[in-house]
């Protein structure tokens, strides 16, 4: 019976929808943002931290997050249902690897993108969406009250979370990237809205002499300060707070992670001519983006494009258009480099 009733649910959706397969693929995608808020509320009340020694029932875990015990059994009851838990027949439930990508203790973590996206300094803004559509404009002051930056700052728990995004989704980028730059003939390398600085680090794993500096706003810098320390690399660490439209610290290499695409091509100008007065004599520049692909070309950067323009007002771009930006604030492209990523590392030299 067991058996049957899990091939049934595997093709429910199909048999819901007959042979119409499209009105089937567009039911799951209307359907979809409860998946994320589940996946949050998972990793917001630490289900695999609960579950990492073994089986739990739903009212021990209520117990140990004071919630509701029959919402948490018909919680976990969906869970299993979509992967994240298994069920022993005998009130036990238990995580399966796909839930333990949201552990705190995985240098990989998803906890911090499972917290942060559906969270609602992001879930706010997107639900505007036919609003941006309309005006062209960023929601977040709309749902918010203020941009997303002075929500961050106003909300540590968010920012933490967002932090550990930028944590998580760049933990391959910052490894190649630590084997594609050169840093041999860099003394200070700055990192341009660096959150807690993984970058940076890589390179200066990579390279020994290297001195490294975050820059970013003030609420960013004693995570970044503490995630140097934890590396080993606090003496030659610091970590700067600032703002970028006004001056950046001088530099012989400044690192551009995933900075431009929140911004106008105004604003990323004048962050690129602030770099370019700073910069000593020979300097460079790493800017680190997707890249925009030929239209109807499956990729996330298309996504992204979308959530730039719901949260910040930002886009993403072809290379010919950072070229522009580029060239527009006193830099010489000189090569783009790609990854095994969706990102492509941009580098300049300041002419």
């Amino acid at each position: 019976m067991k058996k049957i009733e899990k091939k049934q649910s595997s093709s429910e959706m199909r048999h819901l929808f007959g042979t119409q397969h499209d009105y089937a693929q567009m039911f799951q995608m209307i359907w979809g943002f409860t998946i994320s808020q589940i996946v949050h509320a998972a990793a917001l009340y630490s289900l695999p931290e609960h579950l990492g020694q073994g089986r739990a029932t739903p009212a021990e875990i209520a117990a140990a997050e004071s919630l509701n015990v029959d919402a948490t059994f018909r919680f976990m009851r969906t869970c299993a249902s979509i992967g994240l838990l298994t069920y022993d027949g005998h009130a036990k439930f238990a995580a399966t690897p796909l839930l333990n990508t949201l552990r705190t203790d995985d240098p990989n973590s998803m906890r911090g993108p499972a917290l942060q996206l559906p969270g609602r300094g992001h879930w706010s803004p997107w639900g505007n969406l036919s609003d941006a559509l309309k005006t062209g404009e960023p929601q977040s002051v709309a749902t918010l009250g203020r941009p997303v930056w002075e929500y961050l700052a106003d909300t540590p728990a968010e920012s933490a979370a967002f932090t550990a995004t930028m944590k998580s989704t760049s933990f391959v980028i910052d490894r190649e990237a630590a084997e594609l730059v050169e840093t041999q003939s860099v003394r200070v390398a700055v990192d341009i809205g660096g959150a807690s600085g993984t970058l940076l680090h890589a390179l200066m794993k990579k390279n020994p002499a290297l001195q490294g500096v975050v820059f970013d706003l003030a609420h960013v810098v004693p995570s970044a300060i503490k995630a140097a320390a934890d590396l080993g690399l606090h003496d030659r660490f610091s970590a700067v707070a600032g703002d970028f439209f006004v001056s950046v610290p001088p530099a012989d290499l400044y690192l551009l992670k995933l900075i431009l695409h929140d911004w106008n091509d105004d604003a990323c100008i004048s962050i690129l001519k602030n770099c370019r007065r700073a910069v000593h004599p020979g300097g460079r520049i790493v800017v680190v983006e997707m890249l925009i692909g030929e239209i109807g070309t499956p990729g996330f950067a298309p996504l992204i494009d979308l959530d730039m323009l719901v949260m910040l007002g930002g886009r993403e771009r072809n290379l010919e258009e950072y070229k522009a930006l580029i060239t527009a604030a006193g830099f010489r492209f000189s090569l783009a480099t790609p990854t095994s990523t969706p990102f492509v590392l941009i580098e300049a030299v300041a002419v």
